[in-house]
């Protein structure tokens, strides 16, 4: 019998890190799971959709929520997740927009391993580009925002260093280990 999937989350403000981490881990051979946010902005920019986030805030959203809970149930094993549920509340809320009760019914169903990494703002790394176009102060107000739906879920915050990439993914997976 197949032990039950482990599903570890990074979280964090725009620009911090985060997918770069995600694709060192990748690259050394972990299960990671994409990002919901770029994958839909990409997909709605090529098809000319509706669904983003400078069009349709709350239809984003509801991508987001779709893109999530799938990703969750095709997880296998160890997967480290770029974002997770409680990211799209702290979305919501940074947008001044309610969070519909489906949204926290999702993030209380769909869980995660009980500790979550951390990715704080981090000047020295942000850039802004084509998906990313937030400004550094509405990244910073994400990431106090998404940390606080995932304290709010019961979920132990971890907060990664600012450090190279290898020394990320090393603290990860360390802390993963324990």
């Amino acid at each position: 019998m197949c032990a039950p999937p482990t599903r570890i989350v990074v979280t964090g403000g725009p620009g911090a890190g985060k997918t770069t981490l995600l694709d060192a881990l990748a690259a050394a051979g972990h299960a990671c799971s994409a990002e919901a946010g770029r994958g839909i902005i990409r997909d709605q920019a090529a098809l000319g959709g509706p669904g983003l986030p400078w069009r349709d805030r709350e239809l984003f959203a509801e991508l987001m929520l779709c893109w999530e809970m799938r990703s969750h149930r095709m997880a296998t094993g160890i997967t480290f997740f770029d974002r997770g549920l409680p990211d799209i509340i702290g979305y919501l809320r940074v947008e001044g927009l309610a969070v519909p009760a489906h949204v926290h019914a999702a993030a209380r169903e769909f869980r995660y391993a009980a500790r979550v990494f951390l990715a704080p703002p981090w000047p020295a790394i942000y850039r802004t580009d084509d998906e990313r176009k937030q400004p550094a102060e509405l990244a910073e107000r994400t990431c106090e925002a998404v940390a606080d739906a995932y304290a709010e879920h019961g979920y132990e915050l971890v907060e990664l260093p600012r450090l190279p990439v290898a020394e990320r993914a090393r603290f990860v997976l360390d802390s993963v280990e324990q």
